[in-house]
């Protein structure tokens, strides 16, 4: 019998990871992962052209790149008839935005953009726009919009709209010749299929849009600037489709970048730590999932929507089909540890590491874990990156305390892994406070797959149980889900995930006696929290604006 196979492609931050899936034996075959050539452009163009502060911009040949690295590889080491290929799906970091012409073609591919920053992907960490985020807050808030509160009560730097603005702002010409502003994911599944479609995770997490109600009125877009007023419907699509649906076919393009046979089916684009909710079996409330890798994505079902402040939004059907979808997030965890080795750590550690064959990473955890809960002495605010939730500032900035001549590298590791942990906590604790209940913890995602140390820590602050995703690429095997939802194998992401979602066996329990230290810790990391981040103290945005002029 001809067996039937789905692919999903994840699109990270560095990298995309493609995984094909046995849907007949209901497995992971085979995995193939891809750098992006051009990374993320932080400091400068390809040009060398120095960018501005807060910039983080790709270049959209690296997402193409990517499949055509990682697709065919598969088929031809797995001998993978590309008839065999039922569905594909992808997932993205969003909001992860590009300006295109009408054919699809990105502006910076033409010369005369070429050389203008705005005209590149603005990733998702690019936090260049939060003039703008406050601008679109302060206009809401005035107008009265009720659609703000769904968002926590503040809309992102990180997100669709305030890029726009900031685009319109900073480089008229270049919004002037767009003719939309589309999802980066949107943007693959417009080159593989020829249709261009929009999902209603992106749109309803990153761009103010209900299902019942669309996106803001005209009246909110002219407030901002009256040369918006008609955009939505001209320079943005007001057509989204639902999750799971069917975006088309791949045409002649995409079967020459994928190998797959034309006419295969392709879902509609997705979230990346969304898309992971079924490949870890989560269907049903109260289970909280977080996505650790440069930043962590927490989500929760809910059979009711309710208003909680600073979460990055709750959208109806958003994650799984018949639930209120809740998400919040941190913007820097994974950066934050790589930041940390790449700037902070002595060359002995390094010459120990390789001593050792181990990465810097395990070798700085060898050595933490030796130490007890507030043992260094140290205490961390975990906004590298500014703070996605509960506070959606990206203009606050990471704080130290506790620092002493004796104080060891290993020792900030360990405060810096605690912050996360402790962020983590304060995002669960503002959930419950407004109805959204949480009793178990779920995990995916590179760190949550490698290190033991920081998940028994996140166990012990958070005082839950965690359990993790059996896939060490759940964002893809959520992808390929979706794939074979769109191909018809299943008739549901429901039913898809009660068949391909699984968890470990191995869990994590805390440990009473570092939960009673961390409390203590946890205290004052609140206290920092509110004093630093809540306008007692505006320090930290002070320093930025020195810096900044």
């Amino acid at each position: 019998m001809t067996k039937t196979y789905s692919i999903g492609i994840d699109f990270g931050t560095l990298s995309g990871r493609t995984v094909l899936v046995d849907l007949d034996d209901r497995r992971e075959l085979d995995v193939e992962i891809c750098s992006y050539p051009h990374a993320v452009m932080e400091s400068h163009l390809p040009s060398g052209l120095k960018l501005p502060a807060d910039f983080a911009l790709q270049h959209p040949e690296d997402y193409l790149y990517a499949i055509k690295q990682t697709v065919p590889v598969l088929l031809k080491r797995n001998n993978i008839n590309s008839n065999q290929i039922i569905g594909i799906g992808i997932d993205f970091t969003a909001c992860t935005m590009m300006c295109v012409d009408k054919e699809g073609i990105p502006l910076c591919f033409k010369e005369e953009f070429s050389n203008n920053p705005y005209a590149y992907v603005k990733l998702w960490k690019h936090h260049a726009a939060q003039k703008q985020a406050d601008k679109i807050n302060k206009t809401a808030r005035a107008q009265g919009c009720k659609w703000l509160d769904r968002y926590g009560g503040k809309i992102s730097s990180e997100w669709f709209f305030p890029k726009i603005l900031e685009t319109l702002e900073n480089a008229n010409e270049v919004y002037e010749t767009t003719y939309r502003f589309i999802e980066a994911g949107d943007w693959v599944v417009w080159m593989l299929t020829g249709n261009e479609t929009h999902n209603a995770c992106m749109a309803g997490y990153k761009a103010m849009w209900h299902k019942e109600e669309g996106y803001p009125k005209k009246d909110f877009f002219k407030a901002l600037d009256p040369r918006m007023e008609n955009i939505i419907g001209t320079k943005v699509s007001d057509k989204v489709l639902p999750m799971g649906a069917k975006a088309g076919v791949l045409n002649e393009y995409g079967s020459s970048l994928t190998g797959c046979a034309q006419g295969t089916a392709v879902a509609v684009s997705n979230v990346d730590a969304h898309v992971a909710m079924p490949a870890a079996g989560i269907t049903q409330p109260n289970k909280m999932l977080m996505i650790m890798g440069t930043s962590t994505c927490h989500m929760v079902l809910g059979k009711q929507e309710r208003t909680v402040n600073g979460i990055c939004g709750v959208v109806e059907d958003g994650i799984i089909e018949g639930f209120y979808g809740y998400e919040a997030g941190q913007s820097c965890v994974g950066d934050h540890f790589d930041w940390f080795v790449k700037n902070c750590v002595p060359s002995e550690y390094q010459n120990e590491a390789k001593k050792k064959n181990i990465s810097i990473h395990k070798y700085l955890r060898e050595q933490a874990i030796k130490q007890k809960p507030g043992e260094s002495g140290l205490l961390a605010l975990d906004w590298w990156n500014g703070n996605r939730s509960i506070l959606v500032d990206a203009d606050l900035t990471g704080v130290m305390i506790g620092m002493t001549l004796a104080t060891k590298p290993y020792e900030i590791y360990r405060a810096l892994i605690e912050a996360t942990a402790y962020g983590t906590r304060m995002i669960i604790d503002n959930f419950e406070k407004n109805g959204v209940k949480i009793d178990e913890i779920y995990a995916a995602g590179g760190i949550a797959d490698k290190d033991e140390m920081m998940m028994q820590i996140y166990a012990d602050v958070t005082k839950r149980k965690i359990h993790l995703s059996a896939s060490p690429q759940a964002p893809a095997l959520g992808s390929a889900i979706f794939g074979a939802v769109a191909g018809g194998y299943f008739n549901s992401i429901t039913e898809a995930a009660d068949a391909l979602g699984k968890i470990r066996q191995l869990t994590y329990e805390p440990i009473l006696k570092n939960s009673v230290i961390y409390d203590k810790l946890y205290d004052e990391y609140s206290s920092l929290h509110d004093y630093f981040g809540r306008g007692v103290n505006n320090v930290l945005k002070h320093l930025k604006s020195i810096k900044a002029n």
